[in-house]
């Protein structure tokens, strides 16, 4: 059975004010935030969720969980991220398909898998025991990519579709994510979209991207460029109606803009329909 559309943007900072002083509420069907920003006990930033989430529904987007490490995750960072799964209600609780941590020491960076089988069951171990702590089944997010590494037993989309199919977990597809990864190293994008499993994705990331000396960098500084509107529009024929979600989160636009490139989103994704 085929998830409705739902539209909407990352909160971050410049934004709070549009969304907590508005006389009537901003027109998205849902707002996602940084998990992590507030995993706290009280304060301003759950202050300033719970506001939010008086008029908007909300997803959890982590980007510490380090599902890939090979120590496994951190039972108290599950601890604080079910409090807050808790008191939110949330619509979606994603994290990427990477590392983040190696012991004590923290990245904070979206460090890269191998795809091999013996990485798949690091990964499968950590899912389960994530979704356990949780109590809710988890979307993974595909990462960009800038280094393949060699020895590689399968692609990225089939350790995707082996991932959901052990686990039971659902997916969050970064469509900029895939155009990135498929122009740096040389893949067909629209092969991603047929290997991944369709019916597991509950949510879309758009965004833009930079062009370094050599690689395409997701830097989510820019707007969405027209070759990754293309792939979303192709995304959806695959996956069909599924949540869409602006993500910026450098030099961030006026709201205005944002919302104009989310009704770009809603446009496409009405063709679909009609189509």
């Amino acid at each position: 059975m085929p998830h409705p559309h739902r539209f909407g943007l990352g909160l971050r900072k410049p934004l709070y004010a549009d969304f907590l002083e508005a006389a009537t509420p901003v027109p998205v069907d849902f707002v996602e935030v940084i998990s992590e920003n507030f995993m706290v006990a009280g304060g301003r930033p759950r202050d300033i969720l719970r506001r939010v989430r008086e008029r908007h529904p909300v997803a959890l987007h982590g980007v510490s969980m380090s599902i890939g490490s090979a120590d496994g995750v951190d039972r108290d960072y599950l601890q604080r991220l079910r409090t807050l799964v808790d008191a939110v209600e949330p619509l979606f609780v994603s994290d990427h398909l990477c590392w983040t941590r190696f012991g004590d020491f923290q990245s904070h960076d979206l460090l890269p898998l191998p795809y091999t089988e013996e990485a798949l069951r690091t990964v499968c171990d950590n899912v389960d025991a994530a979704q356990e702590a949780l109590g809710r089944t988890m979307l993974i997010e595909n990462p960009s990519s800038y280094i393949a590494f060699d020895g590689a037993d399968m692609t990225e989309w089939a350790f995707l579709d082996a991932l959901c199919a052990r686990t039971g977990c659902e997916l969050l597809l970064d469509v900029n994510n895939i155009f990135v990864s498929a122009t740096n190293h040389g893949f067909d994008a629209h092969a991603y979209l047929t290997g991944i499993p369709a019916a597991r994705v509950r949510q879309i990331h758009l965004a833009g991207h930079s062009r370094g000396e050599t690689l395409l960098i997701d830097t989510h500084d820019r707007s969405v460029p027209d070759p990754v509107w293309a792939l979303y529009a192709g995304a959806l024929e695959r996956v069909g109606p599924v949540a869409t979600m602006i993500e910026r989160d450098d030099a961030i636009p006026p709201l205005a803009e944002l919302l104009a490139e989310l009704d770009h989103a809603r446009a496409i994704a009405a063709l679909g329909v009609a189509a």
